[in-house]
């Protein structure tokens, strides 16, 4: 378990979609919820705990994570490194829970594929 920073509450289980690399949310993932550049191009990011260090990239950003969510197509949780206002915004309009300022160990040890819980009501994280 590895304790972390609550940004917007609430509990998801799921399968990580993990990026080492920041994530613009307008200019990286099309209308429906796939990459389409980087190392994740071809990827989905609906139905997954998403995580990455930070984002990037213009305010829209924020909106584009409200219509994924319209649409069933958003992640079911989000952990950042260090959460910017575009995530965060997105995150709190869409009610996807978002944490960050895991505890020293996770960034290194979580991967793609890997079964996670995210209890942004307690704060911590898990890799099952």
């Amino acid at each position: 378990m590895f304790r972390c920073r609550i940004i917007n509450p609430g509990f998801a289980e799921g399968i990580a979609l993990v990026s080492q690399e920041p994530i613009s949310l307008l200019g990286d993932i099309d209308e429906n919820g796939v990459f389409t550049v980087g190392k994740l191009k071809g990827e989905c990011v609906a139905n997954r705990i998403l995580v990455f260090p930070y984002g990037r990239g213009s305010t829209v950003g924020s909106y584009t994570l409200l219509r994924l969510k319209k649409r069933n197509l958003a992640p079911l949780a989000i952990i950042n490194k260090e959460t910017e206002a575009i995530i965060a915004v997105g995150a709190v309009i869409a009610d996807i829970p978002l944490v960050d300022r895991v505890e020293e160990g996770f960034f290194e040890r979580v991967k793609t594929g890997d079964r996670l819980i995210v209890n942004a009501r307690d704060g911590y994280v898990e890799i099952k």
